[in-house]
Protein backbone atom coordinates (compact mmCIF):
# COMPACT_ATOMS: atom_id res chain seq x y z
CA UNK A 1 0.00 0.00 0.00
CA UNK A 2 1.45 3.42 -1.11
CA UNK A 3 3.52 5.57 2.06
CA UNK A 4 3.14 8.66 -0.56
CA UNK A 5 1.64 12.06 1.14
CA UNK A 6 -1.55 13.02 1.52
CA UNK A 7 -2.89 16.18 0.99
CA UNK A 8 -1.92 18.23 4.22
CA UNK A 9 -5.47 18.47 5.24
CA UNK A 10 -5.63 14.80 5.92
CA UNK A 11 -2.10 14.22 7.20
CA UNK A 12 -0.95 16.95 9.62
CA UNK A 13 1.67 15.98 11.33
CA UNK A 14 3.32 13.79 8.14
CA UNK A 15 2.18 15.45 5.10
CA UNK A 16 3.76 18.43 6.35
CA UNK A 17 4.47 20.42 9.53
CA UNK A 18 4.24 23.74 7.54
CA UNK A 19 0.25 23.37 8.28
CA UNK A 20 0.04 24.83 11.95
CA UNK A 21 -3.14 25.25 14.01
CA UNK A 22 -4.33 28.76 14.44
CA UNK A 23 -2.13 30.74 17.43
CA UNK A 24 -3.78 30.76 20.49
CA UNK A 25 -4.48 27.36 21.35
CA UNK A 26 -3.72 25.43 24.25
CA UNK A 27 -1.12 23.01 23.67
CA UNK A 28 -3.34 19.99 23.69
CA UNK A 29 -5.18 21.58 20.91
CA UNK A 30 -1.51 21.92 18.73
CA UNK A 31 -0.17 18.54 20.50
CA UNK A 32 -2.80 16.38 18.57
CA UNK A 33 -3.98 18.76 16.15
CA UNK A 34 -7.80 18.70 17.25
CA UNK A 35 -8.60 21.84 15.27
CA UNK A 36 -6.98 20.86 12.28
CA UNK A 37 -9.22 18.01 12.08
CA UNK A 38 -12.15 19.53 12.71
CA UNK A 39 -12.99 17.93 15.92
CA UNK A 40 -12.74 19.89 19.43
CA UNK A 41 -11.80 18.70 22.82
CA UNK A 42 -15.35 17.63 24.20
CA UNK A 43 -16.17 15.95 21.12
CA UNK A 44 -12.67 13.94 21.55
CA UNK A 45 -13.45 12.41 25.29
CA UNK A 46 -16.90 11.59 24.32
CA UNK A 47 -15.39 9.58 21.67
CA UNK A 48 -12.74 7.93 23.64
CA UNK A 49 -15.40 7.24 26.28
CA UNK A 50 -17.50 5.52 23.46
CA UNK A 51 -14.95 3.56 22.34
CA UNK A 52 -14.46 1.94 25.99
CA UNK A 53 -17.94 1.63 26.06
CA UNK A 54 -18.10 -0.59 22.67
CA UNK A 55 -15.12 -2.82 23.47
CA UNK A 56 -14.97 -3.05 27.29
CA UNK A 57 -16.02 -6.63 27.06
CA UNK A 58 -12.99 -8.00 25.96
CA UNK A 59 -11.86 -7.48 29.62
CA UNK A 60 -14.45 -10.38 30.51
CA UNK A 61 -14.04 -12.33 27.00
CA UNK A 62 -10.33 -12.58 26.96
CA UNK A 63 -10.49 -14.49 30.60
CA UNK A 64 -12.60 -16.95 28.67
CA UNK A 65 -10.66 -17.68 25.90
CA UNK A 66 -7.57 -18.33 27.88
CA UNK A 67 -9.76 -20.58 30.37
CA UNK A 68 -7.64 -23.52 28.92
CA UNK A 69 -5.03 -25.96 30.64
CA UNK A 70 -1.73 -25.84 28.82
CA UNK A 71 0.60 -28.81 28.40
CA UNK A 72 1.28 -29.05 31.66
CA UNK A 73 -2.01 -28.90 32.44
CA UNK A 74 -1.84 -25.44 34.72
CA UNK A 75 -4.34 -22.88 33.72
CA UNK A 76 -4.14 -18.66 34.21
CA UNK A 77 -5.34 -17.23 36.91
CA UNK A 78 -9.14 -15.62 35.95
CA UNK A 79 -8.04 -12.13 37.97
CA UNK A 80 -4.81 -12.04 37.03
CA UNK A 81 -5.90 -12.36 32.98
CA UNK A 82 -8.79 -9.27 33.95
CA UNK A 83 -5.39 -7.28 35.00
CA UNK A 84 -3.15 -8.40 32.14
CA UNK A 85 -5.93 -7.79 29.73
CA UNK A 86 -6.89 -4.17 31.27
CA UNK A 87 -2.90 -3.05 31.32
CA UNK A 88 -1.89 -4.01 28.11
CA UNK A 89 -4.99 -2.59 26.63
CA UNK A 90 -4.36 0.38 28.16
CA UNK A 91 -0.63 0.78 27.43
CA UNK A 92 -1.18 0.01 24.01
CA UNK A 93 -3.61 2.46 23.81
CA UNK A 94 -1.95 5.34 25.41
CA UNK A 95 1.10 4.84 22.66
CA UNK A 96 -1.58 5.34 20.18
CA UNK A 97 -3.25 8.21 21.11
CA UNK A 98 0.08 9.82 22.67
CA UNK A 99 2.49 8.67 20.13
CA UNK A 100 0.50 7.41 17.00
CA UNK A 101 -2.13 10.62 17.58
CA UNK A 102 -4.87 8.68 16.00
CA UNK A 103 -8.32 7.66 17.55
CA UNK A 104 -7.27 4.02 17.68
CA UNK A 105 -8.01 1.75 20.83
CA UNK A 106 -6.07 -1.77 21.18
CA UNK A 107 -6.96 -4.68 23.20
CA UNK A 108 -6.50 -8.44 23.39
CA UNK A 109 -6.95 -9.61 19.90
CA UNK A 110 -10.08 -12.31 19.91
CA UNK A 111 -8.10 -14.46 16.77
CA UNK A 112 -4.56 -14.37 18.92
CA UNK A 113 -5.86 -15.73 22.08
CA UNK A 114 -8.15 -18.15 19.77
CA UNK A 115 -4.92 -19.34 18.21
CA UNK A 116 -2.91 -19.73 21.61
CA UNK A 117 -5.82 -21.22 23.23
CA UNK A 118 -6.39 -23.94 20.97
CA UNK A 119 -3.46 -24.27 18.71
CA UNK A 120 -0.62 -22.86 20.47
CA UNK A 121 -0.75 -23.86 24.68
CA UNK A 122 -1.59 -27.41 23.70
CA UNK A 123 1.99 -27.61 22.84
CA UNK A 124 3.48 -26.01 25.36
CA UNK A 125 3.44 -24.00 28.47
CA UNK A 126 1.67 -20.53 29.60
CA UNK A 127 5.11 -18.72 29.44
CA UNK A 128 6.16 -20.28 26.32
CA UNK A 129 2.70 -19.27 24.59
CA UNK A 130 3.45 -15.87 25.68
CA UNK A 131 6.61 -15.59 24.39
CA UNK A 132 5.75 -16.54 21.37
CA UNK A 133 3.20 -13.47 21.23
CA UNK A 134 6.31 -11.34 21.81
CA UNK A 135 8.05 -12.86 18.97
CA UNK A 136 5.39 -12.68 16.55
CA UNK A 137 5.10 -8.88 17.72
CA UNK A 138 8.79 -8.26 17.23
CA UNK A 139 7.81 -9.90 14.07
CA UNK A 140 5.32 -7.24 12.80
CA UNK A 141 7.88 -5.02 13.83
CA UNK A 142 10.36 -5.90 11.79
CA UNK A 143 8.06 -6.22 8.83
CA UNK A 144 7.02 -2.38 9.06
CA UNK A 145 10.53 -1.27 9.63
CA UNK A 146 12.24 -3.00 6.72
CA UNK A 147 9.33 -2.36 4.02
CA UNK A 148 8.53 -6.05 3.89
CA UNK A 149 4.75 -5.51 5.48
CA UNK A 150 3.61 -4.07 2.00
CA UNK A 151 5.56 -7.01 -0.03
CA UNK A 152 3.75 -9.91 1.89
CA UNK A 153 0.73 -7.94 2.15
CA UNK A 154 0.62 -7.87 -2.04
CA UNK A 155 1.76 -11.34 -2.11
CA UNK A 156 -1.57 -13.19 -0.50
CA UNK A 157 -4.30 -12.54 -2.44
CA UNK A 158 -7.44 -10.00 -1.55
CA UNK A 159 -9.70 -12.72 -1.53
CA UNK A 160 -7.78 -14.78 0.73
CA UNK A 161 -7.19 -11.80 3.23
CA UNK A 162 -11.18 -11.70 3.45
CA UNK A 163 -11.12 -15.22 3.80
CA UNK A 164 -8.71 -15.03 6.80
CA UNK A 165 -11.25 -12.98 8.29
CA UNK A 166 -14.39 -14.62 7.69
CA UNK A 167 -12.69 -18.14 8.82
CA UNK A 168 -11.77 -16.34 12.18
CA UNK A 169 -15.35 -14.74 12.70
CA UNK A 170 -16.75 -18.62 12.32
CA UNK A 171 -13.84 -20.16 14.62
CA UNK A 172 -14.77 -17.47 17.03
CA UNK A 173 -18.43 -17.85 17.21
CA UNK A 174 -17.70 -21.72 17.85
CA UNK A 175 -15.92 -21.25 20.54
CA UNK A 176 -18.83 -19.11 21.91
CA UNK A 177 -21.40 -21.22 20.98
CA UNK A 178 -19.21 -24.27 22.94
CA UNK A 179 -18.45 -22.44 25.54
CA UNK A 180 -21.97 -21.30 26.30
CA UNK A 181 -22.81 -25.19 26.00
CA UNK A 182 -25.37 -24.14 22.75
CA UNK A 183 -23.77 -26.75 20.80
CA UNK A 184 -21.66 -30.09 22.05
CA UNK A 185 -20.38 -33.30 20.60
CA UNK A 186 -22.69 -35.77 19.47
CA UNK A 187 -23.49 -39.35 20.39
CA UNK A 188 -21.03 -42.14 19.50
CA UNK A 189 -22.57 -43.14 15.30
CA UNK A 190 -24.48 -39.71 15.52
CA UNK A 191 -23.34 -36.37 14.56
CA UNK A 192 -19.96 -34.84 15.06
CA UNK A 193 -21.32 -31.80 16.47
CA UNK A 194 -25.24 -31.40 17.82
CA UNK A 195 -27.81 -29.00 19.87
CA UNK A 196 -26.85 -28.55 23.33
CA UNK A 197 -26.89 -32.06 25.13
CA UNK A 198 -28.41 -35.17 22.92
CA UNK A 199 -29.97 -32.53 20.95
CA UNK A 200 -31.44 -30.28 23.73
CA UNK A 201 -30.96 -27.12 25.00
CA UNK A 202 -30.93 -27.86 28.83
CA UNK A 203 -30.10 -25.88 31.67
CA UNK A 204 -30.44 -21.42 33.13
CA UNK A 205 -26.98 -20.90 31.75
CA UNK A 206 -27.82 -21.96 27.97
CA UNK A 207 -31.18 -19.79 28.32
CA UNK A 208 -29.08 -16.52 29.51
CA UNK A 209 -26.66 -17.30 26.83
CA UNK A 210 -29.46 -17.19 24.35
CA UNK A 211 -31.30 -13.93 26.28
CA UNK A 212 -28.15 -12.12 26.07
CA UNK A 213 -27.08 -12.93 22.22
CA UNK A 214 -30.81 -11.63 21.10
CA UNK A 215 -30.56 -8.42 23.34
CA UNK A 216 -27.10 -8.20 21.65
CA UNK A 217 -28.58 -8.70 18.13
CA UNK A 218 -31.65 -6.29 18.81
CA UNK A 219 -29.40 -3.44 20.05
CA UNK A 220 -26.69 -3.90 17.15
CA UNK A 221 -30.05 -3.65 14.41
CA UNK A 222 -30.85 -0.17 16.13
CA UNK A 223 -27.29 0.56 16.15
CA UNK A 224 -27.36 1.65 19.87
CA UNK A 225 -23.76 2.25 21.32
CA UNK A 226 -22.03 0.51 23.09
CA UNK A 227 -24.40 -2.53 22.13
CA UNK A 228 -22.33 -5.63 22.95
CA UNK A 229 -21.62 -4.15 26.49
CA UNK A 230 -24.95 -3.43 27.35
CA UNK A 231 -26.50 -7.43 25.87
CA UNK A 232 -23.81 -8.36 28.71
CA UNK A 233 -25.36 -6.48 31.49
CA UNK A 234 -28.66 -7.56 30.15
CA UNK A 235 -27.40 -11.44 30.69
CA UNK A 236 -25.67 -10.66 34.01
CA UNK A 237 -28.67 -9.35 35.87
CA UNK A 238 -31.49 -11.65 34.42
CA UNK A 239 -28.16 -14.53 35.35
CA UNK A 240 -28.08 -12.94 38.97
CA UNK A 241 -31.98 -13.25 39.28
CA UNK A 242 -32.58 -16.67 38.35
CA UNK A 243 -29.44 -17.80 40.46
CA UNK A 244 -30.88 -15.88 43.29
CA UNK A 245 -34.68 -17.54 42.88
CA UNK A 246 -33.59 -21.11 42.00
CA UNK A 247 -30.40 -21.25 44.46
CA UNK A 248 -28.70 -22.13 41.48
CA UNK A 249 -24.69 -22.97 42.12
CA UNK A 250 -21.48 -23.44 40.34
CA UNK A 251 -22.46 -27.16 39.41
CA UNK A 252 -25.53 -25.71 37.64
CA UNK A 253 -23.46 -23.17 35.75
CA UNK A 254 -21.28 -24.68 33.25
CA UNK A 255 -18.29 -21.96 34.24
CA UNK A 256 -18.78 -20.18 36.57
CA UNK A 257 -21.74 -19.03 39.40
CA UNK A 258 -22.80 -15.39 38.84
CA UNK A 259 -22.52 -13.45 42.18
CA UNK A 260 -22.13 -9.88 43.39
CA UNK A 261 -18.85 -9.32 44.70
CA UNK A 262 -18.46 -7.96 48.30
CA UNK A 263 -16.08 -5.39 47.07
CA UNK A 264 -15.96 -3.06 43.45
CA UNK A 265 -12.01 -2.04 44.19
CA UNK A 266 -9.29 -4.38 44.82
CA UNK A 267 -5.77 -4.63 44.34
CA UNK A 268 -4.46 -5.69 40.96
CA UNK A 269 -3.19 -9.14 40.32
CA UNK A 270 -0.19 -8.52 38.15
CA UNK A 271 1.39 -11.91 39.19
CA UNK A 272 1.40 -13.11 35.22
CA UNK A 273 3.30 -9.72 34.46
CA UNK A 274 6.63 -11.23 32.61
CA UNK A 275 5.75 -14.65 32.88
CA UNK A 276 7.38 -15.48 29.78
CA UNK A 277 9.65 -18.00 28.33
CA UNK A 278 11.55 -18.39 25.07
CA UNK A 279 13.26 -21.45 25.50
CA UNK A 280 11.75 -25.32 25.32
CA UNK A 281 10.56 -24.47 21.71
CA UNK A 282 12.92 -27.22 20.25
CA UNK A 283 11.03 -30.16 20.81
CA UNK A 284 8.13 -29.06 19.01
CA UNK A 285 10.69 -28.65 15.98
CA UNK A 286 11.62 -25.78 13.59
CA UNK A 287 8.40 -26.35 11.12
CA UNK A 288 6.13 -26.06 14.15
CA UNK A 289 7.31 -23.19 15.81
CA UNK A 290 7.78 -21.18 12.08
CA UNK A 291 3.73 -22.20 11.60
CA UNK A 292 2.68 -21.07 14.86
CA UNK A 293 4.71 -17.71 14.68
CA UNK A 294 3.05 -17.35 11.20
CA UNK A 295 -0.34 -18.33 12.32
CA UNK A 296 0.14 -15.96 15.07
CA UNK A 297 0.77 -12.98 12.62
CA UNK A 298 -1.43 -13.78 10.55
CA UNK A 299 -4.13 -13.62 12.83
CA UNK A 300 -2.93 -10.47 14.68
CA UNK A 301 -1.23 -8.26 11.57
CA UNK A 302 -3.51 -8.77 8.25
CA UNK A 303 -6.63 -7.63 10.78
CA UNK A 304 -4.95 -4.80 11.82
CA UNK A 305 -4.19 -3.31 8.42
CA UNK A 306 -7.81 -3.71 7.49
CA UNK A 307 -9.15 -2.35 10.78
CA UNK A 308 -6.81 0.52 10.48
CA UNK A 309 -7.75 1.49 6.91
CA UNK A 310 -11.55 1.16 7.81
CA UNK A 311 -11.09 3.75 10.49
CA UNK A 312 -8.93 5.82 8.95
CA UNK A 313 -11.46 6.31 6.44
CA UNK A 314 -14.25 6.61 8.81
CA UNK A 315 -12.52 9.56 10.38
CA UNK A 316 -11.78 11.44 7.31
CA UNK A 317 -7.92 10.83 7.66
CA UNK A 318 -7.67 8.12 4.56
CA UNK A 319 -7.38 8.84 1.23
CA UNK A 320 -9.59 7.09 -1.54
CA UNK A 321 -6.89 4.63 -1.91
CA UNK A 322 -6.17 3.92 1.42
CA UNK A 323 -3.47 6.12 2.60
CA UNK A 324 -3.84 7.77 5.70
CA UNK A 325 -1.05 9.65 8.30
CA UNK A 326 1.13 8.08 10.46
CA UNK A 327 0.00 4.33 8.66
CA UNK A 328 3.67 2.82 9.62
CA UNK A 329 3.58 4.40 13.01
CA UNK A 330 0.53 2.74 14.36
CA UNK A 331 1.35 -0.39 12.70
CA UNK A 332 4.77 -0.43 14.55
CA UNK A 333 2.56 0.30 17.84
CA UNK A 334 0.19 -2.43 16.90
CA UNK A 335 3.60 -4.73 16.44
CA UNK A 336 4.37 -3.57 19.98
CA UNK A 337 0.84 -4.34 21.08
CA UNK A 338 1.94 -8.15 20.56
CA UNK A 339 5.19 -7.86 22.48
CA UNK A 340 3.32 -6.05 24.69
CA UNK A 341 0.40 -8.33 25.45
CA UNK A 342 3.01 -11.15 25.79
CA UNK A 343 4.77 -9.25 27.97
CA UNK A 344 2.00 -9.15 30.55
CA UNK A 345 0.19 -12.54 29.44
CA UNK A 346 -3.00 -10.74 28.14
CA UNK A 347 -1.95 -11.86 24.38
CA UNK A 348 -1.23 -9.47 21.22
CA UNK A 349 -2.75 -6.62 20.94
CA UNK A 350 -4.25 -5.23 18.48
CA UNK A 351 -6.77 -2.31 16.95
CA UNK A 352 -10.05 -2.74 17.51
CA UNK A 353 -13.03 -2.13 14.66
CA UNK A 354 -14.89 -0.66 17.98
CA UNK A 355 -12.71 1.93 17.53
CA UNK A 356 -14.85 3.35 14.52
CA UNK A 357 -17.78 3.85 17.32
CA UNK A 358 -15.72 6.60 18.72
CA UNK A 359 -14.89 8.03 15.65
CA UNK A 360 -18.90 8.09 14.63
CA UNK A 361 -19.02 10.73 17.76
CA UNK A 362 -16.89 13.10 16.24
CA UNK A 363 -13.87 11.72 17.42
CA UNK A 364 -10.90 12.40 14.67
CA UNK A 365 -7.65 12.57 17.26
CA UNK A 366 -5.24 10.64 19.73
CA UNK A 367 -6.63 12.32 22.00
CA UNK A 368 -9.79 9.51 21.81
CA UNK A 369 -7.39 6.98 21.81
CA UNK A 370 -5.51 8.59 25.39
CA UNK A 371 -9.03 8.98 26.60
CA UNK A 372 -9.74 5.17 26.24
CA UNK A 373 -6.24 4.13 27.60
CA UNK A 374 -6.75 6.16 30.77
CA UNK A 375 -10.26 4.26 31.43
CA UNK A 376 -8.26 0.61 30.44
CA UNK A 377 -5.80 1.58 33.11
CA UNK A 378 -8.01 2.39 35.25
CA UNK A 379 -10.00 -0.56 35.54
CA UNK A 380 -6.65 -2.48 36.80
CA UNK A 381 -8.96 -1.59 40.57
CA UNK A 382 -12.05 -2.78 39.31
CA UNK A 383 -11.64 -6.38 38.38
CA UNK A 384 -14.27 -7.44 40.85
CA UNK A 385 -16.60 -6.53 37.99
CA UNK A 386 -15.51 -9.22 35.58
CA UNK A 387 -16.43 -11.94 37.83
CA UNK A 388 -20.12 -11.25 38.29
CA UNK A 389 -20.69 -11.98 34.62
CA UNK A 390 -20.98 -15.74 34.15
CA UNK A 391 -19.07 -17.14 31.21
CA UNK A 392 -22.22 -18.13 28.92
CA UNK A 393 -23.34 -14.64 29.21
CA UNK A 394 -19.60 -13.39 27.94
CA UNK A 395 -19.72 -16.43 25.47
CA UNK A 396 -22.43 -14.27 23.37
CA UNK A 397 -20.40 -11.65 22.78
CA UNK A 398 -18.25 -13.95 21.04
CA UNK A 399 -20.60 -15.07 18.70
CA UNK A 400 -22.01 -11.32 17.74
CA UNK A 401 -18.38 -10.45 17.16
CA UNK A 402 -18.10 -13.57 14.87
CA UNK A 403 -21.11 -12.29 13.09
CA UNK A 404 -19.88 -9.11 12.60
CA UNK A 405 -16.67 -10.53 11.32
CA UNK A 406 -18.27 -12.60 8.35
CA UNK A 407 -19.94 -9.22 6.78
CA UNK A 408 -15.98 -9.46 4.60
CA UNK A 409 -17.91 -12.36 2.79
CA UNK A 410 -19.39 -8.96 0.56
CA UNK A 411 -16.08 -8.60 -0.59
CA UNK A 412 -15.71 -11.91 -2.52
CA UNK A 413 -15.97 -12.66 -6.11
CA UNK A 414 -17.92 -15.72 -5.15
CA UNK A 415 -18.52 -15.81 -9.44
CA UNK A 416 -14.85 -16.60 -9.87
CA UNK A 417 -14.04 -20.21 -8.78
CA UNK A 418 -10.27 -19.57 -8.63
CA UNK A 419 -11.19 -17.27 -5.72
CA UNK A 420 -14.40 -18.74 -4.58
CA UNK A 421 -13.24 -22.19 -3.60
CA UNK A 422 -9.90 -20.74 -1.65
CA UNK A 423 -12.07 -18.65 0.23
CA UNK A 424 -14.94 -21.55 0.92
CA UNK A 425 -12.43 -23.94 2.16
CA UNK A 426 -10.00 -21.51 4.66
CA UNK A 427 -13.30 -20.34 6.07
CA UNK A 428 -15.10 -23.60 7.06
CA UNK A 429 -12.14 -25.38 7.65
CA UNK A 430 -10.86 -23.28 10.77
CA UNK A 431 -14.25 -23.96 12.83
CA UNK A 432 -14.78 -27.57 11.24
CA UNK A 433 -10.93 -28.66 12.29
CA UNK A 434 -11.19 -26.23 15.22
CA UNK A 435 -7.60 -25.00 13.29
CA UNK A 436 -6.51 -21.25 12.21
CA UNK A 437 -3.92 -22.79 10.65
CA UNK A 438 -5.47 -25.90 8.92
CA UNK A 439 -8.27 -23.16 7.38
CA UNK A 440 -5.31 -20.85 6.01
CA UNK A 441 -3.06 -23.97 4.49
CA UNK A 442 -6.13 -25.35 2.66
CA UNK A 443 -7.22 -21.86 1.20
CA UNK A 444 -3.46 -21.22 0.28
CA UNK A 445 -2.90 -24.95 -1.16
CA UNK A 446 -6.56 -24.95 -3.33
CA UNK A 447 -5.41 -20.99 -4.54
CA UNK A 448 -2.50 -22.58 -6.21
CA UNK A 449 -3.63 -25.46 -7.42
CA UNK A 450 -6.70 -24.11 -9.30
CA UNK A 451 -4.06 -21.14 -11.03
CA UNK A 452 -1.82 -24.12 -12.05
CA UNK A 453 -5.01 -26.55 -13.53
CA UNK A 454 -5.96 -23.19 -15.22
CA UNK A 455 -2.28 -22.58 -16.80
CA UNK A 456 -1.61 -19.15 -14.64
CA UNK A 457 0.86 -20.98 -12.14
CA UNK A 458 2.88 -18.14 -12.79
CA UNK A 459 -0.12 -15.30 -10.90
CA UNK A 460 -0.05 -16.75 -7.29
CA UNK A 461 4.18 -15.58 -7.40
CA UNK A 462 6.94 -16.97 -5.43
CA UNK A 463 5.67 -16.01 -1.89
CA UNK A 464 2.51 -18.04 -2.76
CA UNK A 465 4.21 -21.22 -3.92
CA UNK A 466 6.60 -21.18 -0.91
CA UNK A 467 3.32 -20.81 1.23
CA UNK A 468 2.42 -23.86 -0.49
CA UNK A 469 5.58 -26.30 0.09
CA UNK A 470 5.54 -25.32 3.25
CA UNK A 471 1.60 -25.92 4.38
CA UNK A 472 2.03 -29.21 2.29
CA UNK A 473 5.22 -30.19 4.35
CA UNK A 474 3.07 -29.31 7.44
CA UNK A 475 0.05 -31.13 6.59
CA UNK A 476 2.62 -34.50 5.80
CA UNK A 477 4.79 -34.44 8.43
CA UNK A 478 3.89 -31.95 11.18
CA UNK A 479 0.59 -31.95 13.18
CA UNK A 480 0.64 -28.19 14.18
CA UNK A 481 -3.06 -27.86 14.37
CA UNK A 482 -3.45 -30.00 17.59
Amino acid sequence: MSQSKVEPTSSPEDAGEGTRPPAGRGWLDRYFHISQRGSTVGREVRGGVTTFMAMAYILLLNPLLLSVEDVNGDTLSATAVVTATALAAGVTTLLMGIVGKVPLALAAGLSVSGVLATQVVPSMTWPQAMGMCVIYGVVIMLLVITGLREKIMNAIPMGLKHAITIGIGLFVAMIGLEKAGFVGPGAEGGPPVTLGVGNQLVGWPVFAFCITLLAMFMLLARNIPGAILIGIGVGTVFSLAVTQIYDLSDKDWGLASPEIPSALVSSPDFSLFGQIEFGGYAALGATTVTMIVFTLVLAGFFDAMATIIAVGQEAKLADSKGRMPGLNKALLIDGAGGAIGGATSASGQTVFIESASGVGEGARTGLSATVTGLIFTAMLLFTPLAQVVPGEVAAAALVVIGAMMMQNARHVDWQDRSVAIPVFLTAVLMPFTFSIVNGVAAGVIAYTAIKLAQGKWREPGLFMWLLTALFIFNFAFNDVGH
